[in-house]
């Protein structure tokens, strides 16, 4: 008796956190640098992939796994976007993909902070995201339940070693160090 309440409480805690797998085709990471310190250029990423752990009651006991195709970056100019994808930048022949692990995630007063570890051109450096979701659940016209989530950040590229020359003409005054990022994140339930 006592074995069939704990297998049943054990079921029970596990009901609680739900798989969701992230929708490439509507998730997307879009960026903002200055050029030369005037301006801003701001830059999209598509082939994002991965999963989310979802505990809808305790938020802190969700996870997120998550990649990024660094070979779909689009700033609206190809020529940029191959210059992004050479070893100037991204080296996106040697370095395909970015990835995102979460640690942990709180949830003080409203604000959501998910913090866990970019690792980027070869380098893992931990960030925090301020979180906003989940949304309320959606089906869509399949019957698949949909939930979405975006969050925002900024990371210092120097720190994932995407440092380009040393001039004004070439270099990183002509790229700004500090990168705003943000995440729009639609998730299928699993």
């Amino acid at each position: 008796m006592i074995a069939a309440l704990v297998a049943a409480a054990a079921g029970i805690a596990q009901a609680q956190t739900t798989t969701w797998k992230i929708d490439p085709a509507h998730s997307s990471a879009d960026f903002s640098v200055k050029h030369m310190g005037i301006s801003n250029v701001h830059g999209h990423f598509g082939g994002v992939a991965g999963t989310v752990a979802l505990d809808a009651k305790d938020l802190a006991k969700s996870a997120v796994t998550a990649t990024i195709d660094i070979t779909t970056v689009d700033t609206g100019n190809t020529q940029r976007d191959g210059h992004l994808k050479s070893p100037d930048f991204f080296d996106a022949a040697k370095f395909p993909t970015m990835s995102f692990v979460s640690k942990s995630l709180t949830n003080e007063g409203g604000a959501k902070k998910l913090t866990g570890d970019l690792t980027l051109h070869g380098v893992t450096k931990s960030v925090t995201l301020d979180l906003d979701g989940p949304s309320k659940e959606q089906a869509d016209p399949q019957g698949k339940t949909r939930v979405a989530f975006s969050a925002t950040t900024s990371i210092h590229r120097q720190d994932f070693g995407l440092v380009w020359g040393k001039t004004l003409a070439s270099g990183d005054a002509m790229v700004g160090d500090d990168v705003k990022v943000e995440l729009n994140i639609e998730a299928v339930k699993q």
